[in-house]
């Protein structure tokens, strides 16, 4: 016999698990149509080179990577952002741009697993391509905050950064500065502390007294919005191009009545070298040391590896076994609901009557089920509470059911539609 067993940061989810999540996902693509994004796909397994093109850092470490059958070097997408800017160059001419796509797919990563972190894992992500302005970087900011609120996340932030800016503080402190080494390590900052990133900052060649300076840019105050942005802009002035992007953000931001939901934090970077732009990192208020559960930023250089046809991004990634994690964690109703439908058609040892009986509820927008087999009704009863099933139809006479209540436990007589209306 061989052991069921499976490898470590990889999971089998049951359907009290999956339920949940697709429940969620239906939610948020909801949302997606709503702005008028579309879905695409792409493979899972890529050339190798396709994928290393800018994820860089520890990404490139990450990476499942083999040679196949046929000796060719590829590996399992990291990410589904590399894939997508793959994508829109071999796909460019049968494409309208501006394009904003999502994409829900697993993604996978060696990286050590922990508490909500897998090596295989869902990401959901969503990007407008072929625009650079304010607006569509808002769009999708808009977007996340639609997504939370829609599937009942209580409290959050969306804490945005802009690697422009950073970078431009940067290149001022010193002649030598690597920026794209120096974000890379302050995006480490959640995960190691301060005092390690001074030292990191001290080995990459930086004076104590740059040190201190980046210190104290990626230590400002993030309260609130606006009063982050009227420190940068003393620090930078008010015609600087990303101080600019920043506060038509802010205007929009106000202007939808959401501006409560996002800060500026400049410790903000996202690791990954190929965001030029504003980046953010989403947190929820009530579980921060989940980590964040939907980051993404402004990509403007990424298609360009891949095609001569510049085309500007920005896009984001919510990862969803996270969140979910944190909804289950945060006793949220939206993933503790194991209800397969929403009612049961008992067996009565008639199978003819209970097929067609949960055939009509279906056709009237009920999640019907008919229990297969021939055991007592007391043992159907229990099947479908098992199952979160609130309501059995156990008889009919002429159009009228009689249905047991599973939680209260009573017998009521009732029509289709008044069974379909006491649901909903």
């Amino acid at each position: 016999m061989i052991e069921p067993k499976i490898l470590k940061g990889f999971r089998d989810s049951l359907p009290s698990q999956e339920m949940p999540r697709q429940n969620l996902i239906s939610q948020i693509q909801e949302v997606f149509r709503s702005f008028g994004f579309v879905p695409i796909d792409t493979p899972a397994l890529e050339y190798t080179e396709v994928l290393l093109g800018k994820g860089g850092g520890e990404t490139d470490k990450q990476m499942f990577r083999f040679n196949d059958n046929g000796g060719r070097d590829v590996a399992m997408r990291f990410d589904l952002t590399v894939p997508l800017a793959r994508f829109v160059a071999a796909n460019a001419d049968s494409l309208s741009f501006p394009f904003k796509r999502y994409h829900i797919a697993k993604v996978w990563r060696g990286e050590k697993p922990q508490k909500g972190r897998y090596r295989e894992f869902l990401q959901c992500d969503f990007d407008i391509i072929g625009a650079d302005n304010a607006q569509s970087d808002f769009e999708i900011l808009l977007l996340i905050d639609t997504c939370l609120r829609t599937i009942g996340v209580p409290s959050f932030r969306i804490r945005v950064s802009h690697r422009g800016l950073t970078s431009s503080y940067l290149s001022s402190l010193s002649d030598n500065v690597d920026a794209d080494q120096i974000l890379r390590t302050i995006d480490k900052l959640p995960k190691i502390g301060e005092e390690k990133v001074r030292e990191l900052l001290a080995e990459s060649g930086l004076t104590a007294d740059v040190v201190d300076k980046v210190i104290s840019y990626i230590s400002l105050p993030s309260d609130s919005f606006n009063s982050t942005l009227e420190k940068l802009v003393s620090m930078f002035g008010s015609e600087n191009e990303h101080i600019r992007r920043l506060t038509e953000i802010r205007d929009m931001a106000k202007g939808c009545g959401v501006l409560h939901d996002f800060v500026i934090d400049t410790s903000i970077t996202r690791g990954l070298d190929y965001y030029t732009g504003i980046v953010w990192e989403t947190f929820l208020t009530d579980l921060p040391s989940i980590g964040s559960v939907c980051s993404g930023g402004r990509y403007n250089n990424l298609t360009g590896l891949y095609s001569s046809k510049k085309l500007p991004g920005v896009g984001s990634a919510i990862g969803l076994d996270r969140l979910i994690a944190a909804l289950e964690e945060l006793n949220s109703p939206i993933v503790n609901s194991n209800r397969t439908s929403d009612v049961m058609v008992i067996a009565d040892q008639d199978p003819v009557w209970a097929e067609k009986t949960a055939m009509n509820l279906r056709k009237i927008g009920l999640k019907a089920e008919c229990y297969l087999g021939n055991k007592a009704k007391g043992a159907q009863f229990a099947f479908a509470q098992s199952n979160g099933i609130p309501y059995v139809v156990c008889s009919e006479d002429n159009g009228v059911y009689v249905v047991r209540d599973l939680e209260t436990r009573e017998m009521i007589t009732m029509t289709a539609q008044e069974l379909a209306e006491k649901i909903r």
